[in-house]
């Protein structure tokens, strides 16, 4: 274990509004409670990965998609000796935003949302944990810890340009207490890179599974083909079945090395020795090597070709997309038969974004039907 914990936020700047530490629990303890037992985290579980929630039991949904990140990011953050909390925590919600019928939803919505300020699944994970979340008195929201706040808003890395987030969430909201310039946390970095460690495996394991494409396509791609040839031996009719999981395992665990790795290389070549040269680095450090940034590129193209572009997917994805621009459409005539009075009166349109992308597929679905 090599220990970078002088690199990691294991003490908080506070919450926007201030509330007295706990004896029992770290700030980012507190948070990470605070994310799992909301509404909008337990709703990720009847909402799209890939494939549709209604499809089958068995295929990844958000909430699954964010558990895998979170034990991935924590593997990464536990052996570098950073804040396994914040990782866990920035993992866990980062795709709370997402709305009903993954990327197709989004696209969905934001078209809707075209003259009305856009639709953005990571800020609307921010709208979500700062003023839609109400269960407590003395504030809106989940009243998250700023360093929380400050990796969920640069999932993608720093921000040069507030304008969308002026138009979504208000900058001023933050109370000055961020510096959207300043590079992301190694924690946000970790749960970034974590993310994309686990939708590229969980994806091509669904995939397989669905029968989109086989394991002797996906061993086109060399990297792996050479995991592959190293259990054919072993191969035979009574465990065929299990050389995907153990393939999937294998290349999660060699990705993971490579980042943990590469980022060790990053920190001492580029003499990272603070939490200042971390905000002030304009690149990120916690990263794949050039040789894994190719192998994550093929796959990615893989995917695009054999998954996301096939046929099937994209009809489902169409319905979707068709549904969530309908409800729109429908709710927009109406706003008061589906919303509070008090939020179409604050901001119509983008009460109605908020409600439809919190919606579960299954929910959305019904509605639509019930409305056509």
């Amino acid at each position: 274990m090599n220990n970078y914990s002088k690199l990691g936020f294991f003490t908080s700047k506070g919450r926007l509004v201030f509330e007295p530490n706990s004896i029992f629990r770290t700030p980012f303890q507190r948070d990470r409670d605070r994310i799992i037992h909301s509404a909008s985290f337990r709703r990720l579980k009847h909402k799209t990965q890939v494939f549709v929630n209604t499809e089958g039991d068995h295929y990844r949904t958000r909430i699954t998609h964010s558990l895998e990140v979170a034990q991935i990011a924590r593997s990464i953050s536990r052996y570098l000796n950073l804040n396994d909390d914040l990782v866990e925590t920035l993992s866990l919600a980062h795709d709370m935003g997402h709305t009903p019928f993954g990327h197709a939803g989004e696209e969905a919505l934001n078209e809707s949302m075209t003259m009305h300020g856009g639709f953005d699944h990571n800020l609307q994970t921010l709208r979500i944990v700062m003023f839609i979340e109400n269960k407590y008195l003395k504030f809106k929201g989940l009243n998250l810890t700023i360093e929380t706040l400050d990796g969920l808003l640069k999932h993608n890395g720093p921000i040069s340009n507030i304008d969308k987030i002026n138009r979504i969430i208000g900058a001023k909201k933050f109370k000055q207490k961020i510096n959207f310039k300043n590079n992301s946390s190694l924690e946000a970095q970790i749960a970034a890179i974590s993310d994309d460690i686990a939708y590229n495996n969980h994806d091509i394991q669904d995939g397989i599974k669905a029968k989109l494409f086989s394991l002797n396509q996906l061993c086109e791609i060399n990297f792996f083909n050479q995991i592959y040839k190293s259990y054919k031996t072993k191969i035979n009719r009574s465990n065929k079945d299990i050389i995907v999981y153990q393939i999937i395992r294998d290349s999660i665990n060699l990705m993971v090395q490579d980042v943990i790795k590469n980022s060790i290389k990053n920190l001492k070549k580029n003499k990272i020795n603070t939490k200042r040269d971390v905000q002030m680095y304009k690149d990120k450090i916690i990263n794949f090597s050039s040789k894994f940034l190719s192998i994550e590129k093929e796959v990615k193209n893989f995917l695009k070709i054999n998954m996301y572009n096939n046929k099937t997917v994209q009809l489902k994805n169409n319905r979707g997309k068709k549904i969530v621009e309908n409800l729109f459409k429908i709710i927009e005539k109406k706003p008061k038969k589906f919303i509070i009075n008090k939020f179409i009166d604050k901001n119509k349109y983008r009460a109605i974004s908020d409600y439809i992308s919190g919606m579960t597929d299954r929910y959305a679905i019904q509605l639509y039907k019930s409305h056509k």
